[in-house]
């Protein structure tokens, strides 16, 4: 038996214990192809038999296997893998890096093996139980692999099989890597051959009519020396001679002298050729059907089986050069899945359509910052213009436009003008999206139609490289950001000018700016009568989402601050490259806390001591230190607030009160009461905010309070437990300045733990504190769908007056405000949340300092989604 299989793929050796599977795998595979749940449980115990190291042994290999797979090499995973839920993580590896599956499944008798293990008892001391096992889950998964989403399933039954199989490699179609040029890529042509031909010319190609075997004359092409072709896709449809162009085009690739990709014109033409009763004629496909309904049944098969061979992108130059017809993105070069294939056909759209009835699609090429020149066309563009390194070359020749082609390693546009206006677009062209060099700048517009132009190249900086610092391209319009926790965040445009308009005006350098922290959620309205919040909605939602235990904390009412404090000023300029500055303290919008700096300069410096106390340098290997927080009081950074709102609001309501009351003479009526009650709501308002207001003089008056430790040199600390922050960050509360905060661990499946917080919180809120924050005690707690919220505040009722009004507890107010509707803004938390994590993690492990940005870029925009500010 040969089999073959792609030179990228996950290879599933599948079988019991003792089947020989490891054997196999040393003949046919490179030892580093091979990754073998054996040696990774010695690796992580010294014993490759002892199954207790196994969680930790395939931990380490699931990792080794995404590195190896996120790099395109082929890997094998030798493991038993005949369970379904031991073959999942695999499948889900696969698909998230577009490699084809193989399975080679060993079906061999439970005896067999067993027999095969016992002659090497020593390292193998199995009972006939484990073979038993093993073979009975084998005959279950047989039928299912397939559907499981593994491509090839090859099946050897016995040892003859296995000595006589062998493995053949062989490369993907669209891994045309050694091809190295010069090439002339050419947009969509669109059944337009007049100005195809008026190109090729232009290009300096040779043309001659021939005639073909059914006696029907096509156009040859022959290339300057050395030079070919590309074609983008797209040869079909509303123009005047699709036949004619794929005769050109076939010709041309089959004698090797061009190569095309397929592009979605072709995947329709495609399906109209196998199922023509099943396809709607739109788009351009009738005047294609009625060319080649007067074609010869032979040329139409002809066509036919070309389309059915083209790959959905091309990968040249030594990887250098990638042409897909609606681009790709970077993780995708190079791979064969269904989601490539759609992306390299279709471009990234949303699922919506725009006011034309066209897909929206998204600015990929924005995002994209891989070395590989990325070519493709699919959206007709009046200039091309690079973005990226990348560059559309449809200018809408069918639509009256231009057909252009661009000369490659030259960089060099060159394009002709269409004869007529053959269709009329849906859509009016669009402009080209604008790409900016470093200093800010356009990149300059190509020349005229019908001649050459040098074409702006990508930006690049004096190293040849695009610049890493921010760029108004990585963050304007709608963008779509790729994060490990929440998945695509969508910014909407909107959302992102209101962010550009905040963070240009007010944000602090973008170099310190590593993290914003998300939004916080309140717990649903409570059932009770007497609150809008309690600690039971909180403890009920975590439950529900399977969070055992829960971490409650004492909030404090002052301002949110992210604090990077840095050992000393070379270790800033080191780390962040700010001169003259040892740290930042800045707010959850990104502008710096303190407006003078030596005020700034002084609480860093009160940081920075406890730190030093704390032994923190050492401990953590650090020389920086980026902490959460909040910092006191509420009117160090809330004055304006205060005055202009709630001071304003409490003095009015207690005059204007105390002079209505006055004009009620002795004797209760039930109007003298309600007003009473007012006067009373209204001295508890009062009250309710200055509590959280003291005079600050120097910073020896304010306390900061940190709750989570964010990162230090090359580490986070998201995978340690909220009770682990809450006792390290103890350590810092050295000074007055510095504060530990109260909190406590809750076991949820224990209703007495749950009242004793309870308890707890009720004693806070009415001793006037605004309530706490329950958060599962993991702070990475998945729940049902997602991951849980990061966090959810209880607010005590005194404090809620602050939020809704000194009288919102009387009935007719309480009872409609229990209607509020949280799930926006958990959505928005979770979002801001995975962003938030997204950017930390890109920081730690040392990306460029736009691809941080970009996610503390997208915090900010998310905050101008239209949320309900009360909650």
């Amino acid at each position: 038996m040969t089999m073959h299989i792609p030179e990228f793929a996950l290879v599933l050796l599948v079988g019991p214990s003792g089947s020989g599977k490891s054997t196999f795998a040393r003949k046919h595979f490179r030892p580093t192809e091979v990754l073998s749940s054996d040696f990774f449980r010695g690796m992580v115990c010294d014993d490759e038999m002892n199954q207790a190291a196994s969680e930790d042994a395939f931990e380490l290999l699931h990792l080794v296997c995404e590195k190896r797979l996120r790099l395109g090499k082929l890997t094998v995973i030798d493991a038993t893998n005949v369970r379904a839920e031991s073959r999942k993580p695999f499948l889900e590896l696969a698909r998230k890096y577009h490699a084809q599956v193989t399975a080679v499944v060993f079906d061999f008798s439970a005896e067999f093996c067993h027999a095969r293990n016992q002659q090497r008892a020593a390292e193998r001391p199995f009972g006939p139980h484990v073979t038993q096992r093993h073979a009975e889950d084998l005959r279950r998964s047989l039928g299912r692999l397939e559907d499981e989403g593994v491509r090839r399933v090859f099946v050897l039954k016995d040892e003859e099989q296995v000595a006589g199989a062998t493995f053949e490699r062989y490369r993907l179609p669209m891994n045309k890597r050694d091809e190295r040029g010069p090439f002339d890529m050419i947009g969509d042509v669109h059944g337009c051959l007049s100005e195809l031909l008026a190109l090729l010319r232009a290009l300096g190609y040779t043309l001659t009519q021939e005639t073909a075997a059914d006696g029907a004359a096509f156009w040859r092409v022959t290339p300057p020396e050395g030079r070919r072709l590309v074609f983008v896709g797209d040869l079909c449809d509303r123009g005047p001679d699709t036949p004619g162009v794929y005769r050109l085009v076939i010709d041309a690739v089959e004698r090797g002298v061009a190569f095309c990709v397929l592009g979605n014109h072709e995947d329709k033409l495609l399906r109209w050729f196998n199922t023509p009763d099943k396809v709607k004629l739109t788009h351009g496909l009738a005047q294609s059907v009625e060319q080649f309904e007067k074609e010869l049944p032979e040329q139409r098969a002809r066509v036919r089986e070309f389309i059915a061979r083209l790959p959905s992108h091309l990968v040249l130059d030594g990887g250098r050069l990638v042409v897909a017809h609606a681009g790709l993105t970077a993780d995708m070069h190079g791979r064969v899945s269904g989601k490539v294939r759609a992306f390299a056909i279709y471009g990234d759209t949303t699922g919506e359509s725009d006011e034309f009835g066209l897909p929206v699609r998204l600015n990929w090429a924005a995002n994209y910052r891989a070395r590989a020149t990325v070519v493709y066309g699919h959206t007709p563009t009046l200039t091309p213009e690079w973005v990226n390194r990348c560059i559309c070359i449809d200018t809408g020749c069918v639509f009256g436009g231009k057909l252009t082609a661009l000369r490659y390693p030259e960089q060099e546009l060159v394009s002709v003008p269409a004869e007529k206006e053959y269709a009329e677009p849906k859509r009016p062209l669009a402009p080209p999206p604008q790409a900016l060099v470093p200093g800010g700048q356009a990149a300059p517009a190509e020349g005229h139609a019908g001649g050459h132009a040098a074409s702006p190249s990508p930006a690049e900086g004096a190293s040849g490289e695009r610049s890493a610092d921010p760029d108004l391209a990585d963050v304007i319009g709608r963008r779509t950001i790729e994060t490990r926790f929440a998945g695509k965040v969508t910014i909407r445009e909107e959302n992102a000018a209101a962010a550009l308009e905040s963070m240009s005006r007010f944000a602090a350098d973008p170099r310190w700016l590593v993290y914003l922290p998300p939004t916080m959620s309140p717990c649903e309205a409570s059932a009770r009568p007497e609150f809008l919040e309690h600690p039971a909605e909180a403890f009920r939602y975590f439950r529900s989402e399977g969070a055992d235990r829960v971490v409650c904390e004492q909030k404090h009412m002052g301002s949110r601050a992210v604090a990077v404090v840095c050992q000393d000023e070379a270790a800033a300029a080191r780390r962040f490259g700010a001169e003259g500055e040892s740290g930042i303290v800045y707010t959850r919008t990104g502008r710096r806390f303190f407006d003078d700096p030596a005020t700034e300069a002084a609480f860093l410096g009160l940081l920075r001591d406890a730190l030093t106390r704390a032994d923190w340098w050492a401990k953590f290997g650090t020389d920086w230190v980026a902490l959460d927080g909040e910092l006191m009081p509420w009117s160090a950074k809330a004055q304006e607030l205060l005055r202009r709102q709630y001071a304003a609001t409490g003095s009015a309501a207690t005059a204007a009160l105390a002079e209505v009351n006055s004009l009620f003479g002795p004797g209760g009526t039930e109007l003298a009461g309600r007003f009473a009650a007012k006067a009373k709501a209204a001295e508890r308002f009062v009250a309710a905010y200055r509590r959280y207001c003291w005079p600050v003089n120097s910073v020896a008056d304010l306390k900061f309070a940190p709750f989570f430790l964010l990162a230090t040199e090359g580490q986070l600390y998201f995978d340690r437990t909220h009770e682990w922050h809450m006792r390290t960050l103890a350590e810092l509360a050295t000074a007055p300045q510095v504060l530990a905060t109260p909190f406590r661990v809750v076991d949820l499946t224990d209703p007495a733990q749950e009242e004793a917080a309870t308890r707890w919180w009720l004693d806070l809120t009415e001793a006037g504190d605004e309530g706490m924050v329950v958060k599962p005690l993991e702070p990475l707690t998945r729940g049902r769908k997602f991951f849980a919220q990061p966090a959810l505040k209880v607010r005590g009722r005194e404090y809620l007056r602050i939020i809704y009004g000194p009288d919102y507890l009387a009935p007719e107010h309480l009872g409609r405000l229990k209607h509020r509707a949280v799930g926006a803004k958990r959505g928005l938390a979770a979002r801001e949340f995975g962003l938030g994590l997204e950017g930390l993690e890109r920081f730690a492990r040392g990306a460029e300092l736009r691809a941080v940005h970009e996610c503390v870029f997208a915090v900010l925009a998310l905050e101008s989604e239209p949320i309900d500010p009360r909650l």
